[in-house]
């Protein structure tokens, strides 16, 4: 019997201890959403529901199909805008060297630690000018510009894995910029394009600050409407844990079925070579 022997099962069990405690929160939001609002207390929050009721579901897509809708237009030009941009801007910054490349690329950065609350004001004063505040195109801009550092750092990585003879190669063949751009890094960035969209797709759909202060009523996305449901007499606990259900399953879909991509996509850019 070796020290091995006893590790491993230890191991095992406490990754398993540790899961169903992260996993709590989310026990208590599905068996609260399948209860009648007269059986949601607070000393039996932990007990499985009596009845399965499921017109919680159905109360809370309703109030927030709109946003949902919302939350889609938002999030797919914001999440396709800000990854083509920050691939251009990764493959220039790692492939076309040209003189101060360095110093534009921390300054572009430097823009990820901006806290959001610091340009609150001068922000929505500029969607105004523009005619742009209290739109779903003010936010897919603002995202776009916000998600612009990091999708840089992260194609910026990835395009420092591809061989620089390739593009050499291509320029010697009469390749331009566009035209290696588009038939050379993109087809080898697939990955790559997949980690940022998972990135800013979730960064993108959980926002909140930026949702509440630049839209109002029928132009705010889920997360706002969310914060919605509460109601000012009453909670309705059960719609709430419906709602919240409901609001996070795209990203959970997304996880689901991209999360190997999303891991493949992180190691592909982590050594150059």
């Amino acid at each position: 019997m070796t020290i091995r022997t006893f590790t491993k099962p230890l191991l095992y069990f406490m990754l398993v201890g540790i899961s169903l405690l992260f996993l709590m929160p989310v026990y208590v939001m599905i068996v609260t959403s399948l209860k009648p609002l007269d059986q949601v207390t607070l000393t039996e929050m932990w007990k499985l529901p009596a009845t399965l009721d499921f017109s919680s579901y159905s109360v809370a897509f309703t109030k927030l199909a709109p946003n949902l809708l919302n939350s889609f237009y938002l999030v797919i030009p914001a999440t396709l805008l800000s990854a083509l941009l920050g691939s251009m801007n990764g493959y220039i910054l790692s492939k076309w060297k040209f003189k101060g490349a360095d110093t534009v690329f921390t300054l572009i950065l430097f823009g990820m630690f901006i806290p959001y609350q610091s340009i609150l004001i001068p922000m929505i004063q500029f969607l105004r000018e523009i005619g742009l505040y209290n739109t779903i195109a003010g936010l897919v801009f603002v995202h776009v510009v916000y998600g612009i550092p990091i999708t840089t750092l992260m194609f910026r990585n990835f395009y420092a894995s591809i061989p620089d003879e390739m593009i050499e190669s291509a320029k010697i063949d009469g390749a331009g910029f566009i035209r290696i751009f588009r038939y050379i890094m993109i087809p080898l960035s697939i990955t790559g394009f997949v980690v940022v969209a998972i990135w800013q797709f979730t960064n993108i759909w959980n926002e909140f600050l930026f949702a509440v202060t630049i839209t109002t009523s029928s132009q705010q996305p889920i997360m706002v409407a969310l914060q919605n449901l509460s109601g000012s007499q009453i909670v309705q606990w059960n719609v709430q844990m419906a709602g919240a259900l409901l609001a996070a399953l795209p990203t959970l879909l997304v996880y689901i079925f991209l999360g190997k991509f999303f891991v493949k996509g992180l190691l592909a850019g982590s050594v150059k070579g």
